[in-house]
């Protein structure tokens, strides 16, 4: 059965076009989202490179990489499979390979199936049994809870930001150590960056939202202020989170100036933006939220305190 045509979009509420149109790549090479799974494998390996004081064991830190690469991968074709009918009613990603055409949906499961599986007894036979769990629960959690919940509440947006935050866990037990308070405050740190960042580009995709039954913005909010509070609470809780590893003595004093710094700048994005809560205000802090994170990572990498 052909997908439902989408409704054209009315010329007084359209929004400016989001993001560049993507030039077609191989359709099995778009369903892993490169970009997506590549910065989950760097989240792990950041969390890997700090439980081991800066000094990581490189042959197990690459078997992480490649294991959690794999199944994010499998786990985000996954995820278009089941929502392949929403993505053709979307502007934004009608021309993902299996609404497109470019790839059959039973093609599509195999592959997603065959990477998830890859990666996760990859992760069991070099790195051991505990990354390849948390890999397997963060994929479980993103297709079998926030994948359907994201139609039915708001409380998706929370539940998404979990497996999001996973790769701090798996990357700390991938260097054979136990978690800790610092593995978990990586995860609140990763966890606690996703809110304003998903929020943001709720509001940014609204329409594209509203026309599938998407809830990832609060209810009953026309002008959006009430999402733009939320984006500046959640900021400010990532704020607070982000000196931990300083304080704990995970990195030193170059990554606690830093993380405030960039908390800071991103707390005054988002605090502007939710006065009015406009198209261009509202990229900014989408944008900023890119920014942040690997900017954060990059300081966590150079400024990792050795194990004492």
């Amino acid at each position: 059965m052909a997908p439902t045509a989408s409704p054209p979009p009315n010329p007084s509420t359209a929004r400016p076009a989001f993001g560049r149109p993507k030039p077609p790549r191989h359709p099995l090479y778009e369903l892993t989202k490169p970009g997506i799974a590549g910065f989950v494998m760097i989240t792990a390996g950041a969390s890997f490179h700090v439980a081991s004081g800066g000094r990581p064991e490189w042959l197990p830190l690459l078997h992480t990489l490649g294991g959690t690469g794999l199944a994010t991968g499998g786990a985000l074709a996954l995820n278009q499979y089941v929502e392949r009918d929403l993505d053709a009613r979307m502007r934004r990603t009608r021309n993902r390979p299996i609404p497109s055409g470019r790839i059959a949906p039973g093609s599509a499961l195999a592959f997603g199936l065959a990477l998830l599986a890859v990666g996760v007894v990859w992760l069991a036979a070099t790195v051991g049994w505990m990354p390849a769990a948390y890999t397997a629960l963060s994929a479980a959690a993103y297709i079998l809870l926030y994948t359907p919940l994201k139609r039915r509440s708001y409380f998706a947006t929370l539940v998404g930001a979990v497996p999001g935050a996973l790769p701090a866990l798996i990357g700390w037990t991938a260097a054979g150590v136990a978690p800790s308070l610092g593995a978990w405050v990586l995860f609140g740190i990763f966890f606690l960056w996703q809110l304003p960042h998903v929020l943001a580009l709720a509001w940014l995709l609204r329409e594209d939202y509203e026309r599938v039954g998407f809830f990832l913005s609060p209810p009953s909010d026309p002008d959006g202020r009430r999402i733009g509070r939320h984006m500046v609470y959640h900021t400010i809780s990532l704020a607070l989170v982000s000196v931990a590893p300083s304080l704990l003595g995970l990195t030193g004093w170059i990554y606690g100036i830093g993380a405030v710094a960039l908390s800071l700048a991103m707390l005054a994005t988002c605090a502007v933006a939710s006065r009015e809560m406009s198209f261009p205000q509202v990229k900014r802090v989408f944008f900023a939220s890119l920014l942040y994170q690997p900017l954060l990572l990059g300081l966590l990498l150079v400024d990792t305190a050795p194990l004492s």
